[in-house]
């Protein structure tokens, strides 16, 4: 496997090592102690998985506070996003800044990203599958979410008018959420 830093301290995205030939292909795509050697050495607790039947669907920008923030490893196993994780920790000095990365089911790439961090995605095509682990298990009273086009965050994700749940037209900009993380250097 191989690290690839992005511009935000702690995220990263992750390549596995794909052995293909006339049959497929065979790739690991996680092994604690791989991903120990990369630096990251999360215990994960929960896996997900997630449908999105149609081209232009957002997903965020999401994340749980407190006690029970979760880091993700994220991928795609069908179709293709558009990945975001934005640095929601108060004193960062990347606060409220943001990484995007293509992932797919043909690049096979995943991204790591921390707590203190919320995260969305962009559905590229039709029929996407997002899979993702997680570090804490999940917790409705602790699940929050930030506006996907919060002025202040200003995530570029070259759609004028997604497709959105409820919830995600529902969310507060950052200064009007109760969002705790603090950067601790």
């Amino acid at each position: 496997m191989k690290r690839i830093d992005t511009q935000l301290p702690g995220v990263a995205i992750i390549e596995p090592q794909v052995f293909g030939d006339h049959r497929g292909y065979f790739m690991e795509t996680y092994s604690a102690k791989a991903f120990a050697e990369l630096g990251i050495e999360n215990v994960f607790v929960q896996d997900n998985q997630s449908f999105t039947a149609q081209k232009g669907t957002l997903r965020g920008i999401h994340f749980q506070n407190g006690e029970m923030a979760q880091a993700k490893l994220v991928r795609v196993t069908r179709g293709a996003v558009l990945d975001v994780a934005v640095d929601l920790r108060r004193g960062s000095p990347t606060y409220k800044r943001w990484a995007a990365v293509e992932l797919s089911g043909e690049n096979k790439r995943m991204l790591f990203i921390p707590r203190g961090f919320g995260h969305g995605f962009l559905t590229l095509t039709d029929d996407v599958e997002f899979c993702y682990k997680v570090d804490n298990l999940y917790s409705k009273a602790h699940d929050r979410s930030i506006r996907f086009d919060d002025p202040d965050i200003g995530v570029e994700w070259g759609v004028e008018n997604p497709i959105l749940s409820q919830k995600d037209q529902a969310a507060p900009l950052l200064m009007d959420s109760d969002c705790s993380f603090v950067y601790e250097g």
